[in-house]
């Protein structure tokens, strides 16, 4: 059985190391991308994405959350615990998630492998009687 696949977004080498070895720790294979391009490409064969939001000096890192978002793919972004309005944009681009460095760092494995499972359900329609 093939493992599934997490396209991960970031620039620095420490962050994109720590996130491609949380990821297969997960039981994912991570495809590790550093440019907007590269995320392309690595989302034609991943169907979840990990966006580390602080590498603004390579690419958007919300542009990236939507690009992500509008391929299918499902969207973890990553960032500081601090900046509560990025981690709102990311939310509003197409994160089902945001988290902070820490919790990444601290049980990525765990919260990556958690994410990984079914999607979560999307709220009835009003009107529409849930089942």
């Amino acid at each position: 059985m093939s493992r599934p696949r997490i396209a991960i977004l970031a620039q620095d080498l420490i962050w994109s190391d720590r996130l491609a070895r949380a990821a297969d720790a997960a039981g994912a294979e991570p495809v590790r991308a550093k440019t907007a391009p590269e995320l392309d490409r690595a989302l034609v064969c991943a169907d979840h994405a990990i966006i580390d939001l602080a590498a603004s000096a390579a690419y958007d890192p919300i542009a990236m959350v939507a690009r992500a978002a509008s391929a299918g793919a499902r969207v973890m972004a990553v960032g500081p615990h601090d900046d509560v309005a990025l981690r709102k944009r990311a939310i509003t681009a197409g994160a089902e998630k945001v988290l902070a460095y820490r919790k990444l760092f601290e049980d990525g494995p765990a919260t990556i492998g958690r994410w990984m499972g079914p999607a979560p359900k999307s709220p009835p329609a009003a009107g529409v009687a849930a089942r």
